[in-house]
């Protein structure tokens, strides 16, 4: 039941201090993410941790509750944090890209999420001409961390990706991937091919106030 995953999610976050790190009680940041329980998609509901590319919904938990760097490291995936070879400084570089349109509020959901199978070995700039074709979105450095965040073991070895809905001001896009078994953040250029890296993407993104959606 989608409720349920929703449930778990919220005690996932809780049980890694991002209530603390927000300057919440534990009972002020459930509170604060209770609304987005009414946007939960009618979605066929993915057991947690199942190797499937496709993730019904994440809540996701922008920078001015938890700032990216801070996030990366709370990611546990078989018992190893993730870490990022990005400052805090070179991370808040990247931003929305002009055509996302990200919800109000501190945290929002991502919908039907896939972390780009089918764009493995593809060029980040040929793939999000992929993405948007499909009607979908390329996800944030935010959305991305998210992700992994909740469900880990979708960073797999041969089968990381890129965050195309965060740039900077260079040719950079930030990725995902293992690295000495550990979940990585980095980088690398957007017009190299990678056969290990994809990119993922979501259908649509819901926030809290005023039923948006994006």
């Amino acid at each position: 039941m989608p409720e349920t995953e929703f449930e778990r999610q919220v005690r996932n976050l809780i049980s890694k201090g991002y209530p603390s790190i927000a300057g919440l009680s534990d009972d002020e940041f459930r509170k604060q993410l209770e609304p987005l329980q009414e946007r939960l998609p009618h979605l066929e509901y993915i057991e947690a941790g199942s190797p499937h590319s496709s993730i019904p919904f994440v809540i996701v938990i922008r920078n001015d509750w938890v700032d990216s760097e801070k996030a990366i490291q709370l990611v546990q995936r078989q018992g190893k944090s993730g870490f990022s070879v990005l400052d805090f400084d070179d991370i808040n570089r990247f931003k929305p890209i002009e055509d996302i349109r990200l919800p109000s509020g501190s945290a929002y959901l991502i919908v039907d999420i896939d972390t780009g199978r089918e764009t493995l070995n593809v060029t980040p700039n040929d793939a999000i001409q992929t993405i948007t074709g499909q009607n979908r979105s390329p996800l944030t450095l935010e959305e991305g961390i998210a992700l992994i965040t909740h469900y880990p073991d979708v960073l797999m070895k041969n089968n990381g990706f890129s965050l195309l809905g965060s740039r900077g001001s260079d040719r950079r896009v930030t990725a995902l991937w293992i690295s000495g078994g550990k979940p990585k953040l980095g980088w690398c250029w957007a017009g190299n091919p990678h056969t290990w890296l994809g990119s993922a993407s979501c259908r649509y993104r819901a926030g809290a106030e005023n039923g948006g959606q994006a």
